[in-house]
């Protein structure tokens, strides 16, 4: 016969809740994903990696910085990259005090990172990467970063004839806002993404503040090499093409550079293999 489990035993695992029998821990709880999308781009930009993520198990978080997405701000009236960055910053103070993220910025989605890494460290964020991203320690402070950090589509023609322009300030001042003319998008943005998902984004992207991202600049912290930081190549990028992103990563180096062959979009291109290379970053840091 077994043992018997006596009223005794059931008071002492009623103090005592370590000593019940078959009990099983609850599980780990995986990580939080936070991912930021780029130029004229939304929260919208994620849905196939959110619902690989999700389907995981993994928790994870899409914002629309300011004048992006679904925000209702009209992104002429944003005119400095500290409103622009708001919705994350605001995000990022929200967690609770012990509470730690992956940060994943895809394209000037690099820069908000970047401000974050500095203003919050190791406290909020567990690790950064930075997908075909602009990755300046600084932001846009020297001539070279502005080389390194800035897409140069002149391939394609004059900026007049690559994007529509917005003068939210009036004709004296620089643009306010910029959008990749939809004639061009696909040959651009999208040479390797599925057609629906290029249809999809013609009809949602939306005027990007270009003004407010030229003023990205960050105060140097403590922080900025404390937390690791992952860059993940696209070799097909037609908007920071591989010259660039190696640029960036020779003068603020990552601590791990993982190679994927897509064009600047591979949450449309490679949803599979970009979603395997973040749960690769989280285990390899320990998350």
């Amino acid at each position: 016969m077994g043992e018997e489990y006596s009223p005794q035993v059931a008071e002492a695992e009623t103090k005592d809740p370590s000593l019940k029998t078959n009990v099983k821990p609850p599980p780990p709880q995986l990580p939080h994903f936070v991912l930021i999308h780029g130029i004229s781009g939304g929260a919208w930009c994620w849905y196939k990696i959110r619902c690989l993520m999700e389907n995981s198990g993994y928790k994870v978080t899409c914002l629309d910085l300011k004048g992006a997405g679904i925000d209702p701000t009209d992104p002429n009236t944003v005119l400095t990259f500290q409103d622009y960055n708001k919705p994350l910053l605001d995000f990022l103070s929200s967690l609770h005090e012990n509470e730690q993220v992956i940060l994943v910025g895809h394209s000037a989605g690099g820069l908000s990172l970047s401000d974050a890494i500095h203003r919050f460290g190791k406290k909020k964020i567990k690790v950064a990467v930075f997908v075909g991203a602009t990755m300046l320690k600084s932001g846009f402070v020297t001539d070279q970063d502005v080389r390194d950090g800035v897409p140069t589509l002149s391939a394609f023609g004059e900026m007049k004839d690559v994007y529509d322009i917005w003068l939210g300030l009036g004709e004296d001042h620089p643009p306010t806002t910029v959008r990749i003319k939809k004639e061009l998008q696909r040959k651009i943005l999208y040479q390797l993404s599925p057609l629906e998902d290029s249809t999809l984004a013609a009809m949602l992207l939306r005027p990007g503040p270009i003004l407010a991202l030229s003023r990205a600049t960050f105060e140097e912290t403590e922080h900025a090499d404390n937390v690791p930081r992952i860059y993940i190549r696209t070799s097909q990028d037609n908007v920071l093409t591989p010259e660039q992103q190696e640029a960036m990563i020779k003068r603020w180096p990552p601590s791990d550079v993982y190679l994927l062959e897509s064009d600047h979009s591979p949450f449309f291109s490679s949803p599979f293999l970009l979603f395997g290379l973040l749960v690769k970053a989280a285990v390899c840091y320990g998350c």
